[in-house]
């Protein structure tokens, strides 16, 4: 790129998105769980920019001056021309540094550098699109600021500057830098394309038109076409443009006409527990707060057994197509009728959680948690009572008498409390009083199937439009616990490009659903060879019809329904041995190669060799387990000493090596993934 040779081999990484330290959506996520992965490779030449939010910046970073004499001038300089900046630590696991612009403070600029992009990708900008002008502003001034750094790099041997972009709303710069010739190394990273958010949303036929559509006029049709000019620009303009799952890269090559260099996968940061029994414990705790709730929203109009009742649920934002929500309740119609008519004594609770507009909580949900606690509070007061009368007659050897230990006034109180419990309405479908209720396609859906939670249904749906969190009156419990607590999440998307949902399911040990239209699901595909032995089920919405995919969708929830306790539990534990697949030290790989291929295409004389591709780690598929499913026919006699609550090992017997078995080949046979991973990596490090 330039005459200067640069060190290629300790390089400094800023990478820049909307999200850093500033949550808005899925990208935060990402952002934050991958910084103790990338800490470890670059230290404190590793630095996350972003845009300043005085609401959150403060909660989220503790400032500091630059360690880097070179960014501390460049940052002095900027704000002698009025740049206001906050630089310090990001407060989360590895500390990086972050260096947040304040975009208003340079927003008399705002005209100016309209007309200048303009001139120099030939890129709109209306004048009343508030985000497209915050990432313009946002854009130059990361422009700025890199354009200040570089010529104090400007030695021999002085390290290369890579820049890792992620989505539209920071990829302004990338034409800018390309304009100006910044001695620069450019990735961008696409996690979604504007264009087909908007198209899936609508009734099209996505996948099977993604070479016919005229882009320019379809982002005209959804006035997004200067927004499209800035995605197609910074995926134009980086040296290496990559994507989130290979679903995605070939939506990308279709809309935005540049094929993706590689796939760089979401991960997770993967917390493994000591024991394998402590996550199932977490799930029989987070599951009796879940009965708590339905005993306070269904006890009192009608009862059922909650030994056999599975809890399923949906979650994320509120796009109904996209997120596959029509899908999942039109199977709930489905898998009622089908469970009613072939005699089940199952329940199955569906919750559907997705924030939408609300006037106020439900005062019938309301009123349910209200008196149930009153009951659980009056006869845990009884019981201390009666509890303390026993021990006294018994310890002066007293005779006991049980017909004594209600008072009448106990009596009365009980009879009170019982009395408020009953109800002659049926349970509400949803928890809260929803703005325009008639036009909400989730309620209509559900009037439409007469899902209203009947008593004979075997199929009740909750549906809480407002995300969760350990202050809320009806759950009092975080996601995270919620979903512990649940036996199967469901995403039938249309429109998933990876899909943090079911991955966050796979972590914490709980089967999922998904569709091979996500990423997650592909992914999965091709590195698992059976998936639903593991627990995530993959609907095909690709190559079958409509109905066809419905039926599947209804199908894996009806088989589900169907396992034992036992069966339930091992395919817990065959799910929760997926993680590794998912952690960052796996995933974080990916991001390695996207960086050596920008150093090689900036610099190419700084390399002995000449490989310019993007190989992608070859993966070896996970084996169908070696154990049958859990049932007690089929078990030695020895676990029958267990009950149904207490975990078993998938294997009875340690697998033995194969004659023309490789040590990987055994260690994935045996679904030893962690084992697996360490030794690739020693390989890799010894070659």
């Amino acid at each position: 790129m330039g005459a200067v040779q640069r060190d290629v081999y300790n390089p400094l990484l800023f990478e820049i998105a909307w999200e850093v330290a500033n949550k808005v959506g899925g990208i935060y996520t990402v952002i934050k769980t991958k910084v103790p992965v990338t800490i470890r490779e670059f230290g404190d030449r590793y630095t996350l920019i972003g845009p300043l939010n005085y609401k959150s910046a403060p909660m989220e970073v503790e400032a500091c001056e630059p360690s880097n004499p070179h960014v501390k001038a460049c940052l002095d300089e900027m704000s002698e021309h009025g740049v206001k900046y906050l630089y310090g630590r990001w407060l989360i696991e590895g500390s990086p540094y972050v260096l947040l612009f304040d975009t208003n403070s340079v927003f008399h600029k705002l005209d100016e550098w309209k007309g200048d992009l303009w001139r120099s990708a030939a890129i709109p900008s209306p004048p009343a699109d508030t985000e497209t002008n915050d990432a313009i502003l946002f854009g130059y001034l990361i422009t700025w600021f890199l354009g200040l750094l570089t010529p104090k790099y400007n030695q021999s041997g002085d390290p290369a500057i890579i820049c890792h972009f992620h989505e539209w709303l920071a990829g302004v710069a990338l034409p800018l830098i390309k304009k100006r010739h910044l001695d620069v190394c450019t990735i961008f990273t696409t996690h979604a394309t504007l264009l087909g958010r908007y198209l899936c949303a609508g009734d099209v036929d996505f996948y099977n038109n993604l070479a016919n559509f005229d882009v320019d006029a379809e982002a005209g049709k959804r006035g997004i076409y200067h927004r499209y000019c800035i995605e197609r620009g910074a995926a134009h303009c980086a040296d290496v443009f990559t994507t989130v799952s290979h679903i995605t890269a070939y939506e990308s090559e279709h809309l935005l006409k540049r094929k993706p260099d590689g796939v760089l996968p979401n991960g997770l940061n993967v917390v493994k527990f000591s024991a394998m029994h402590e996550f199932q414990n977490l799930h029989a705790l987070n599951k009796e707060k879940i009965h708590d709730f339905i005993r306070g929203h269904f006890y009192g109009h009608y009862d059922f057994d909650l030994d056999n009742t599975i809890y399923i649920f949906t979650a994320g934002r509120y796009e109904y197509r996209n997120k596959g929500v029509d899908m999942f309740v039109e199977a709930l119609g489905r898998l009622n009728a089908r469970l009613k008519s072939s005699g089940s004594k199952m329940t199955v609770v569906a919750f559907i959680i997705m924030p939408t507009t609300t006037h106020s909580f439900n005062v019938e949900a309301l009123k349910g948690q209200a008196v149930t606690r009153q009951l659980r509070t009056t006869v845990s007061e009884i019981q201390d009572r009666i509890g303390k009368v026993i021990y006294e007659h018994a310890l002066r050897l007293e005779d006991i008498d049980p017909a004594k230990f209600l008072s009448d006034a106990d009596k009365v109180l009980l009879k009170r409390r019982v009395f408020a419990l009953k109800r002659t309405s049926l349970p509400p479908i949803v928890t809260h009083n929803i703005v325009d209720d008639h036009k909400d396609p989730v309620l209509s859906q559900l009037r439409r199937l007469q899902l209203f939670n009947n008593w004979d249904d075997r199929v009740k749906v909750v549906f809480h439009p407002e995300f969760l969190n350990a202050n809320n009156p009806l759950f009092g419990m975080d996601y995270e616990e919620f979903v512990r607590g649940c036996h199967l999440g469901v995403f039938p998307s249309y429109y998933e490009p990876w899909g943090y949902t079911p991955a966050e399911c796979t972590v914490m040990g709980v089967p999922s659903i998904t569709t091979n239209l996500s990423g997650f699901g592909c992914f999965m595909e091709e590195n698992i060879e059976n998936c639903d032995d593991y627990g995530i089920y993959i609907t095909d919405r690709r190559m079958r019809s409509v109905e066809e995919s419905l039926q599947q969708l209804c199908d894996q929830m009806y088989q589900f329904v169907q396992k034992t306790r036992r069966q339930r539990i091992n395919q817990r534990n065959r799910t929760e041995r997926l993680s590794d697949l998912l952690d960052w030290k796996r995933m974080g790989l990916e991001y390695i190669k996207a960086r050596q291929l920008s150093l090689r295409r900036a610099y190419p004389e700084s390399f002995v060799d000449d490989d310019e591709d993007f190989q992608e780690t070859a993966h070896v598929k996970i084996p169908k387990p070696l154990s049958a499913p859990a049932s007690p026919r089929i078990r030695m006699q020895v676990n029958t000493l267990l009950n149904d609550d207490e975990e078993e090992e998938d294997y009875l017997f340690p697998a033995l090596r194969r004659n023309n078995q490789t040590q990987e080949q055994e260690l994935l046979s045996e679904g030893d993934i962690e084992a697996f991973n360490k030794l690739a990596l020693e390989h890799k490090e010894h070659k």
